[in-house]
């Protein structure tokens, strides 16, 4: 096979897109680099990668579709079941007047309700990301449904949101009211992408720590985005920009931040640029990276694979879910081949 001068341009590109591709051999007037019978593969390499690209995006197109149909059905806040009553008779209802009268005849005040006993699983909340709703879990909030969690809410935050410090601290307040009423003291949290954000900051920034065990993020903009440049119209989107004054306050110190982190990343998610900007990296914190290949932005909070390991996520035990300090924070590596 014949190599030319001609072709050297392009191979800092084909090397991005395939990080073990090899160098060019030497050359005229170039200096050695070993490697190139490993180039003979190069078009049956590319040709997976495309296949891999097509399916990605078709199946991102397929859950674009619908969750257009199903986003009307996410718009309403979802409302809480009110406990069914206890079938009543008349002897019931006889001795509930007499106990009416006897408090009428001598008021006492009433005693606190006990609380609900806490759920052996912490509940767990659903954030969506930018301009989106909680239709989006559908699949997920089935899929841990049915694997015993049985305790799962949605916070629906207003696509007029102007700052993730404000909805930061409406998922605080959430999160309270569900501890209040269930009886637990602390939740589990699943952020895709800006969810993901608001709820980091809840936890690192306004003592949500606290409340939350573990924070599993779906293509979260950890260190910011550039993807699409024109929609820094909005004020949020430039809040998950690089270099902003929200990314820039993650980054301080978080000493003694009792959750524990664990970031899905894809490497074909085409709304993070750079890809590992989705890796949560913080000395402070104990997280888990899991690298997911062969789908989309769109997919992560519906695939079945990702659920499966979300349910993993949420189920594994650490120090920091016994209300201690983890004192070995780092970032771990893990990985998903779903396509």
């Amino acid at each position: 096979m014949k190599v030319t001068t001609a072709a050297l341009p392009l191979l800092p590109l084909f090397q991005r897109l395939l990080p073990g591709l090899p160098g060019l051999p030497g050359l005229s007037g170039l200096p050695s680099v070993p490697g190139l019978p490993d180039l003979a593969g190069l078009p049956g390499r590319l040709t997976g990668l495309s296949l891999t690209l097509l399916k990605a995006s078709a199946l991102e197109a397929a859950i674009l579709a619908g969750h257009l149909l199903l986003y009307p059905s996410g718009i309403i806040q979802e409302r809480h079941p009110v406990q069914a009553l206890r079938p009543t008779n008349d002897r019931d209802d006889r001795d509930a007047r007499d106990n009416r009268d006897a408090r009428d005849r001598d008021p006492q005040p009433s005693p606190p309700l006990p609380r609900l006993p806490a759920p052996v699983s912490p509940p767990v909340v659903l954030l969506h990301g930018f301009i989106d709703n909680r239709s989006v879990f559908l699949l997920l909030r089935r899929s841990l449904a049915q694997h015993g969690r049985h305790e799962i809410e949605s916070l629906n935050y207003s696509p007029l949101t102007c700052d993730i410090r404000t909805a930061a601290e409406l998922l605080g307040r959430h999160v309270e009211e569900i501890c209040e009423r269930t009886g637990s003291e602390r939740v589990d949290v699943v952020g895709h992408s800006l969810g993901g954000l608001i709820a980091r900051y809840y936890v690192q920034r306004l003592g949500g720590d606290l409340r939350v065990r573990t924070l599993v993020t779906l293509g979260t903009p950890h260190a910011g985005t550039k993807v699409v440049p024109l929609a820094n119209a909005h004020p949020i989107v430039r809040q998950m920009r690089p270099g902003s004054a929200v990314i820039e306050e993650l980054t301080r110190p978080a000493p003694g931040c009792r959750t524990r982190f664990v970031s899905f990343w894809s490497d074909l998610d085409r709304v993070m640029d750079p890809l590992e900007t989705a890796c949560l990296d913080h000395p402070d914190l104990s997280v888990q990276n899991v690298r997911v290949s062969g789908i989309g932005h769109l997919a992560l909070p519906v695939h079945p694979t990702v659920a499966t390991g979300i349910r993993q996520a949420l189920d594994t035990a650490g120090p920091e879910t016994d209300g201690e300090t983890s004192t070995d924070p780092g970032k771990h590596s893990g990985g998903l081949t779903v396509a």
